[in-house]
């Protein structure tokens, strides 16, 4: 906690997400060059008004070129001297099939080539529908399906809500084998290095193992509680920035609604907290019974396991909340912290199921503390060969 890399990777891991999140968008929409100047050639006379606007919002400088028969040589000169990045010809054409010509002078990146499809394309898709009096701007925008639940209020469909649930899921899944694995190679070092036979001759191994799970968990706590803020603040200042780089992300208010309140943060750090006793525990164990860093690794692979297999299944649980499979995961205790997440961001879980799954958690923290404990007292002691299966059992019995 005293080093400058604990600070470092406190304050800067936040730094790093906002990083990863513009410039790559940024770099995408631009494709790294600077802002490119378009001419567009209206020969149908009625979508040139509809592509400007979605264009320059896309970071293109727009200019309108009326038809005359040698517009095409003319504009080519232009571009080959610099003064263009390039021009569009529309036609009659255009208006029926969507296809038309565009010239450019270097080649654009694939998110440029797309916008410039997606404005020809939505343009034409426009006319055509307001000639037939449909109303193109709610049409396109795309529907809002809304869920009348009888015993909630009115919620919205809406595609944030899956990434919530499944990003938190997969947070969780990397703090806590991060913090379980800190405590492993704290045990395997002590243990290695022989410290820890002066530390238990003045307390309890037990008391070791309890204050190295509990020390390690206050650190991860409070840099779990430093990410939320600042990953937050980073959000809600970012993502306006993110939109307007990228305009053909959803709006900001439907990104900025699905962010957790203070009730769903509360329920993530409390399944962090629970999924970290259980699986620091178990690290504590395999840490006190095994005497490399090899050994460690190989022991410890069916734990890592019990972390995937509830992440493979946390889209599955987010698609169908209410099923029997999604109910029988979400309770199993080591699964819990992930699924319990999914379960709740997706709307699909009663409340006492919840302080089911805690309290069926608590029974298996206390569970797995008492024989972690047993296999610890003795194990921290030993050195050689590392111990079998019959005899872990020996150990729990007689500690």
């Amino acid at each position: 906690v005293r080093s400058k890399w604990f600070v470092i990777s406190t304050l800067g891991g936040p730094l790093l997400i906002l990083l990863f999140m513009v410039v790559p968008a940024y770099f995408l929409v631009s494709g790294g060059q600077a802002q490119q100047k378009l001419a567009i050639v209206d020969g149908s006379n009625v979508l040139y008004e509809r592509i400007a606007p979605y264009l320059v919002n896309e970071g293109l400088e727009v200019e309108e070129e009326r038809w005359y028969p040698d517009v095409v040589t003319s504009l080519r000169k232009e571009a080959t001297e610099g003064d263009l990045w390039g021009f569009i010809v529309l036609d009659e054409l255009t208006l029926d099939t969507g296809e038309a010509i565009v010239y450019v002078t270097t080649r654009p990146s694939p998110i440029r080539q797309l916008t410039l499809q997606s404005a020809i394309t939505r343009a034409v898709m426009e006319y055509q529908l307001e000639r037939r009096g449909v109303d193109a701007e709610a049409l396109l925008s795309g529907g809002d399906l809304s869920l009348e639940l009888l015993s909630e209020e009115r919620t919205s469909t809406e595609e944030p809500q899956f990434w919530v649930a499944y990003l938190g899921a997969f947070f969780l899944y990397m703090v806590i084998l991060f913090y379980a694995d800190s405590v492993m190679r704290a045990t395997l070092e002590e243990k290695t290095s022989r410290i820890v036979e002066v530390i238990i001759s003045s307390m309890e191994p037990w008391h070791l193992m309890l204050g190295k799970i509990l020390g390690v968990g206050a650190v991860g706590l409070t840099q779990l509680l430093v990410w939320i803020v600042s990953g937050f603040l980073i959000v809600v200042g970012g993502m306006p920035l993110l939109v307007s780089l990228s305009p053909g992300l959803m709006p900001v208010e439907t990104i900025l609604s699905a962010l957790p309140g203070i009730g769903m943060v509360t329920l993530f750090v409390c399944l962090f907290i629970f999924g970290f006793f259980m699986y620091s525990g178990l690290h504590a164990a395999v840490g006190a019974m095994c005497n490399t860093d090899q050994e460690a690794q190989q022991v410890r692979l069916p734990m890592v396991m019990l972390l995937v297999i509830p992440i493979a299944m946390v889209s599955v649980v987010i698609m169908q909340p209410m099923t029997a499979m999604s109910t029988w995961l979400s309770l199993f205790p080591l699964f819990s912290p992930f699924l319990i997440w999914a379960r709740v961001v997706s709307g699909g879980i009663p409340a006492w199921q919840i302080g089911l799954s805690f309290l069926l958690m608590l029974f298996t923290v206390l569970a797995i503390a008492w024989v972690a404990g047993r296999i610890y007292k003795v194990g921290i002691l030993m050195a050689g060969k590392r111990p079998t299966l019959p005899e872990l059992w020996r150990w729990v019995k007689e500690a």
